[in-house]
């Protein structure tokens, strides 16, 4: 069976560079992630260059990155394949 890791993201587009901000709290306490991106929110830009930060960061392909919820929202439920919940936050704590 694959594993799959669920992250939620709260992207902001438009940003001077892609980049991985850290762990912050949504307005319920849970934790997301904060990412920037370069890309506009146009036809999908910027959750497509989303999609490509978060597959190179955690060394996994693009294929086993998919947005799950949030497509037309800055809060975003993104799915990992072949990564747990841990070995997620691991990598993400390691940067």
């Amino acid at each position: 069976m694959i594993e799959i890791a669920r992250l939620p993201v709260r992207l902001t587009p438009g940003a001077s560079a892609d980049r991985i901000d850290g762990w912050d709290v949504d307005a319920d306490g849970r934790p997301v992630l904060k990412v920037r991106v370069r890309a506009r929110p146009v036809e999908g830009e910027a959750n497509a260059a989303l999609l490509k930060l978060l597959a190179k960061t955690l060394g996994v392909p693009k294929s086993a990155v998919t947005l799950d919820r949030g497509g037309q929202s800055r809060l975003k439920m993104i799915s990992v394949a072949g990564l747990d919940d841990r070995a997620l936050r691991d990598r993400l704590t390691d940067l």
